[in-house]
């Protein structure tokens, strides 16, 4: 998967979710390890790891959709590299509803109010969803980019 570059100075207006009854906002720092659990239970440890760094941020670079309940989705960025935008994800019954386009573009809101011109997306995929949402565009010859030298959780071969 590519590296996808995202204008930040041109992005759509942020759109309300289709559900009513989930919120997008800003991770608190009370909430890093309930963030982080429910990260490793619906993805990786990786991501897990990834959004762990996005709170130590300041403000905090990680949202999350929510109902009054349960954390539905999450978006993180300067984690693994300033200006990288990444990982993104909703659970898999949330997904199709609008949580994901609102949680991107919160987040590259964000970005573009914390003085960055461009967002890079890591390794995105899928790619349409990034280029329908936000207008990126493929970063040519940056696959595997940043994570070509990632370690393998399987240890040696």
């Amino acid at each position: 998967m590519a590296d996808m570059l995202v204008k930040l100075y041109d992005l759509p207006s942020v759109p309300t979710p289709a559900s009513p009854d989930i919120c997008v906002r800003r991770a608190l720092g009370p909430e890093k390890q309930q963030v982080v659990a429910w990260v490793v239970r619906f993805f990786s440890q990786g991501w897990a790891d990834e959004g762990d760094l996005a709170f130590t941020r300041q403000p905090v670079a990680c949202f999350i959709a929510h109902t009054e309940r349960s954390i539905v989705g999450f978006c993180a960025y300067d984690a693994t590299a300033r200006g990288l935008l990444g990982p993104i994800g909703v659970i898999e019954n949330m997904r199709g509803r609008g949580i994901g386009r609102c949680l991107l573009l919160t987040a590259l809101k964000d970005m573009a109010a914390q003085g960055y011109a461009y967002a890079v997306v890591g390794w995105a995929g899928p790619e349409a969803f990034f280029a329908r949402t936000a207008r990126a565009v493929p970063i040519a010859g940056s696959d595997p980019g940043i994570y070509r030298n990632l370690l393998s959780s399987e240890g040696p071969s």
